[in-house]
């Protein structure tokens, strides 16, 4: 697919073409532990209540980027959003194995989430997951490649597009727009933030690749970091490096959460619980 002029020169912009400089070392974070056994269980059955919820409660449409790239996408919409009311906008980023134009695959348990009907109305939210027909994030290498890098893959730009289509066009309330993802979706976190830092109140990415390059642009935006201690596919190194730098800025926020044992996933507890909400929601641009 060819790249547009525009997203081009955003990439360059957020140093997303040149190798990333030496890793710098990172503060010693407390391992967050898995959850013991019987909060596992209650957080296992809230998970497949959520892996039941029809995934026609999120509105199916496709999104033409100014490039021509088609883009899938399925919205959620609040409740209700009382007259004058505006509410915050949620992306949510997938992994490589939701690659695809069915407009369906991308709907799993992580976006799903949003729909439980007790978050629904406790966080009302348009939550938007747009499905990409090709990778969005792409790596300098394999997963032992020392210093590891990601940079945007094509359909980031017309993702982005997307959402300002979505904020000219809905009640969102634009100093509360966050973004979250897993695995490849965090590594199109990452770059969302590189290339848009204007556009984000906070982020949560997960078990991703982070660009170093990218640190001083990222830093302007509050990041909830979370990786497995026992990833492979995306080892824990290069979002340890990315806190270490980002914690160099004075201005920085970021909270850390390498979650002890766990692989490559999202913790249940986030899946199952409210932390990721709560935390996104106490943050406005």
């Amino acid at each position: 697919m060819r790249l547009s002029l525009a997203f081009l020169a955003l990439a360059l912009a957020a140093g997303c073409t040149t190798a990333p400089p030496a890793s710098a070392p990172s503060q010693p974070d407390p391992l967050v532990p898995m959850l013991p056994p019987a909060d596992s269980a209650e957080a296992a059955a809230t998970i497949a209540e959520v892996e039941a919820l029809p995934a026609d409660l999120f509105e199916a449409a496709t999104f033409t980027g100014s490039d021509g790239t088609a883009l899938p996408y399925r919205l959620l919409s609040p409740p209700a959003v009382a007259s004058g009311e505006r509410v915050p906008l949620v992306v949510v980023f997938h992994g490589a194995g939701e690659i695809g134009t069915d407009n369906l695959r991308q709907m799993d348990r992580f976006p799903k989430t949003w729909a439980r009907p007790e978050i629904r109305e406790r966080f009302p939210a348009f939550v938007v997951a747009p499905q990409m027909p090709e990778r969005s994030a792409l790596y300098s290498g394999p997963a032992e490649t020392p210093g590891r890098f990601s940079r945007p893959g094509p359909p980031l730009a017309t993702a982005l597009e997307l959402l300002d289509y979505l904020i000219a066009r809905l009640p969102v309330d634009t100093t509360r727009v966050y973004a979250v993802g897993f695995s490849m979706g965090s590594s199109t976190t990452w770059n969302a933030l590189a290339l848009r830092p204007d556009l984000f109140a906070a982020a949560v990415p997960i078990a991703g690749v982070p660009n170093p390059a990218q640190a001083d642009v990222v830093a302007q935006t509050p990041v909830w970091v979370v990786h497995g201690t026992a990833d492979t596919a995306n080892r824990i190194v290069p979002d340890r490096t990315m806190v270490g730098l980002l914690r160099r800025r004075p201005k920085a926020e970021v909270r850390f959460w390498p979650v002890d044992g766990l692989w490559h996933a999202v913790p249940p507890r986030l899946l199952a619980g409210t932390e990721l909400m709560e935390w996104l929601f106490a943050h406005r641009r």
